[in-house]
């Protein structure tokens, strides 16, 4: 593939930056919005049911008009955050997107303050089912909703607040360069091909490549200190103003999940804590030390790693979604051949991976740091995942489109294990099928136990920063304490691992996220363990399940794939899968 097949092409929304459609969309959004607020602001409680139902519509067109052209910028800037261009059009896209948030933040604080009876006879108009999830959910922070006046100040005074501090954490992450020896030669690293050598045959490669890549964020340690701080500050003072009982009662809120359904999955998470401490003396033995550190956990076990090309890993992808639906494969592999993906790491693009989905009516795109190793492997399908999720649910409105957070993770998760189940399938040399069943479980280990320890670190973190500044070293006590609950005396922690906190970007753009990790992983499992029970008939229901976006609770989504989340024994049945796995390893090892 020629170096221009291997990143997106961004033509497909606006020709270019400056181009005279991109301009025509910006220009027109604060008048539209004020046409918007003219006709409706303090009339929505006297509207009949038909006139509110156009209200919500006239608001949804809007929404879908803006996300085009603030997702391109968004786009841009994470392909390349040194561009003066692509920073310029990102600003002037963040301080847009704040005044218009301005205009029409009325109409769901509205909309929340319709009486239940009003609310009860808009539910009986048979137009309005695919708006009434929409509406509860707005109404369900009814009890934290401040008046217009105060919400329009608090979204004012963000563009200068927490935004600035997401914007100066990304654009100070993407500049970073590293400098370090390999086989001979001083080379120069982007932060994604350092960390791809934490899958190196050689422990000092290993341990050289985590502490260079921490050390690095170490350096800029008053500045990451800052970021964390203003934005747990931020929080506090949020949420005293709106009187949440918790930092993550919010996220909790928006995700319809009870904060005692959160705390009893990490719970549970933890209980099982033993099975990773038990993996990891597996694999030390593996690897014929007597204790692992975290920068062996992803070490390979065969003396030669696998290193996959891009186009042969592509095609291993496209063919799982393809065995398991035909026309899913079709689906992942439009991206590629549309291309929708950037591909390979660069200074200044974002680290990480993700995938975006703009609207129903306009194409999702990926974002991959690609450096050839069974973990990058396992990216592209995840990513994929997220990507064919955005495709399916196109069939819902705008309101109903993006899936609730604890639920988005699950096509991603359930593509990885798609594409695991047929590598295993194909493999029958026993030092393989020991790489990939290693593969999988440090994958179900870092997406289930490292995410609740992300989480239990985070809720820590804002708690303790109401009682004043966090000084690194304390921050850094709390990352270390919390995982070493997790690592227990199976793995030491190396010294550079203080900074590993810094760099985690889940803390910055979506508090409390890490959690639905383990949700969806937990999920998955049990939602491919009754695929491969129930063959085909599984299928039309996991469909639905992707379709219904966030059309649904993630319970009753859950529902129309047949799981149901609020059995007490539920997310042990994940962890089950996972004692299964080891078992099975120890068989091979």
């Amino acid at each position: 593939m020629s170096p221009k097949d291997l990143r997106w092409n961004t033509a497909l929304l606006y020709p270019a930056p400056d181009s005279p459609e991109l301009e025509a969309d910006l220009g027109s959004f604060e008048q539209l919005a004020a046409n918007f607020r003219n006709s409706y602001f303090e009339t929505v409680a006297t509207l009949d049911n038909n006139h509110l139902l156009d209200a919500i519509r006239e608001y949804e067109s809007l929404q879908t008009r803006m996300a085009k052209p603030f997702c391109y910028a968004h786009l841009l800037f994470a392909s390349d955050s040194g561009n003066e261009i692509f920073r310029a059009l990102s600003q002037r896209c963040s301080e847009l997107g704040s005044r218009l948030s301005q205009q029409l933040l009325f109409f769901d604080l509205e909309l929340m303050e319709l009486d239940d009876q009003r609310f009860g006879s808009f539910r009986t108009l048979p137009e309005a089912a695919d708006c009434l999830h929409f509406m509860e959910g707005i109404r369900k922070f009814r009890p934290h909703t401040l008046k217009e006046n105060e919400e329009r100040l608090l979204t004012r005074k963000d563009l200068t607040g927490v935004r600035a501090f997401t914007k100066l954490f990304d654009e100070l992450s993407a500049s970073f360069g590293y400098k370090m020896e390999l086989d001979g030669e001083h080379r120069e690293f982007t932060g994604e091909e350092l960390l791809s050598l934490l899958h190196h045959i050689s422990p000092d490669v290993r341990l050289r490549a985590m502490t260079i890549f921490l050390e690095r964020h170490g350096e800029h340690g008053i500045v990451y200190n800052s970021v964390f701080n203003n934005m747990a500050l931020d929080h506090g003072q949020e949420m005293e103003l709106r009187q949440y009982d918790t930092p993550i009662q919010p996220t909790n809120i928006g995700n319809e999940i009870p904060d005692e359904a959160v705390e009893h999955l990490m719970c549970v998470t933890e209980a099982n804590y033993g099975l990773a401490q038990e993996y990891f003396r597996i694999k030390a033995g593996m690897l014929k030390t007597d204790k692992l550190r975290n920068c062996d956990i992803y070490a390979p076990v065969a003396e030669a790693e696998r290193s996959y090309s891009f186009e042969e890993a592509r095609e291993l992808v496209v063919a799982s979604y393809r065995e398991y639906d035909p026309e899913f494969g079709d689906i992942v592999e439009e991206f590629f051949t549309e291309r929708r993906v950037d591909v390979l790491p660069r200074t200044g693009k974002s680290g990480g991976a993700f995938a975006m989905g703009i609207s129903p009516d306009l194409p999702p795109f990926l974002l991959l740091n690609f450096t050839g190793t069974l973990r990058d492997l396992a990216t592209i399908a995840h990513e994929a995942g997220h990507g064919l999720h955005f495709v399916v649910s196109q069939k819902q409105n705008m309101l109903n489109y993006h899936a609730p957070l604890p639920l988005a993770e699950t096509a991603s998760v359930f593509g990885e294990m798609l594409l695991t189940r047929k590598l295993l399938a194909n493999e029958h040399d026993p030092v393989v099928r020991r790489s990939l069943l290693c593969a999988n479980i440090e994958d179900i280990i870092a997406t289930t136990f490292r995410q609740t320890v992300l989480t239990r670190f985070e809720l820590r973190l804002h708690n303790e920063r109401t009682a004043g500044l966090l000084s690194n070293d304390r921050i850094a006590e709390i990352w270390l304490e919390e995982n070493g609950k997790l690592y227990g005396d199976s793995v030491e922690m190396i010294p550079a691992y203080r900074w590993g906190w810094s760099y985690i970007s889940h803390f910055i753009h979506s508090r409390f996220y890490c959690y639905s990790y383990t949700f969806a992983e937990l999920l998955v499992l049990a939602l491919f363990q009754k695929y491969r029970e129930d063959g085909d008939v599984f299928k039309p229901g996991y469909r639905a399940l992707l379709e219904s976006g966030g059309a649904l609770s993630p319970a009753d989504t859950a529902r129309l794939a047949g799981i149901d989340i609020t059995d007490s024994g539920f997310w042990q049945k994940g962890y089950d899968v996972l004692a299964d796995l080891i078992a099975e390893l120890k068989l091979i090892a």
